[in-house]
């Protein structure tokens, strides 16, 4: 809600799912510039050799090839938002690119002579701690504090398992109305292994997974626990084994262990008991 009334720069950082991307479009359709254009690109999609002409465009004739002219993803997001995901992931090359254009405001087309300026609010993600690769000679310190006018740090959802709830109600009813199914609801034994797990993939891998939870409950108004897919029940239960042997006595790690075997027979067997 802060950064959004404002043009200035804004760096997310989280891990891989944790929804870097939906925050960067609530910004930019929560600010002045909602009407003008979002452009998104991943930063390690960029073709190096194509670089000057994805980024700035180029006119008629500047290369074989350039049979008409280009604009380019700075000409086209022009009094709106660039959103560049992944920024760790940007050779070297195009770091002092985006530098030029960030100190000076302006960027020349290729084959054209005349510079352009350009508006254009910067919205950088990335899933790796920028401030490490700086360190590491890694990445450009000097872009580093341009893209870090604003930082928001997104925490991973084992960390905020208090949204799971929410975020489930909301997949559900989205999920639901996508596969022409009935209105469905999580069973409160089920909703607590979700709970426990500590999902690796965030809300990414929290929303497929309830994808498939709606697919396998078939025509069931309830998900019950036993359709949870294996590879969370084996996380959670080894889990639950490993805290047992730090934490607990030897008669605590052994009904840990017993519980962990008994579970993954009947994740084999289908729960046929």
């Amino acid at each position: 809600d802060i950064v959004s009334g404002s043009n200035c720069t804004v760096l997310v950082e989280g891990e891989s799912g944790v929804g870097k991307e939906v925050i960067s479009k609530a910004i930019h359709y929560n600010s002045q510039r909602k009407s003008k254009p979002l452009v998104i690109q991943n930063c390690s999609g960029f073709n190096e050799n194509l670089l000057d002409s994805e980024l700035f465009g180029h006119i008629k004739g500047s290369f074989t090839g350039a049979i008409r002219d280009k604009k380019g993803l700075f000409e086209v997001a022009d009094a709106g938002t660039f959103f560049l995901d992944e920024v760790a992931d940007m050779s070297p090359l195009l770091q002092v690119k985006l530098l030029r254009v960030l100190q000076e405001g302006t960027f020349t087309r290729v084959g054209a002579t005349l510079p352009q300026k350009v508006d254009v609010r910067i919205i950088a993600s990335t899933n790796k701690k920028l401030e490490e690769l700086v360190s590491l000679g890694k990445f450009r310190e000097d872009l580093y504090y341009r893209l870090n006018g604003m930082k928001i740090d997104v925490p991973p959802l084992r960390e905020r398992r208090e949204d799971i709830p929410s975020l489930i109600n909301y997949f559900l009813n989205r999920i639901v109305k996508a596969h022409n199914k009935t209105e469905k609801t999580v069973s409160d034994s089920a909703l607590n292994k979700l709970l426990e797990y500590n999902w690796p993939g965030n809300v990414r891998e929290l929303e497929k997974e309830l994808e498939r939870l709606v697919l396998m409950s078939g025509k069931h108004d309830i998900i019950t626990e036993d359709l949870i897919a294996p590879r969370i029940w084996e996380a959670i239960l080894s889990a639950h084994t490993e805290r047992a042997k730090k934490e607990g006595n030897l008669q605590e790690a052994i009904i840990a262990l017993e519980k962990e075997m008994i579970t993954e027979s009947l994740i084999k067997n289908n729960w046929n008991k």
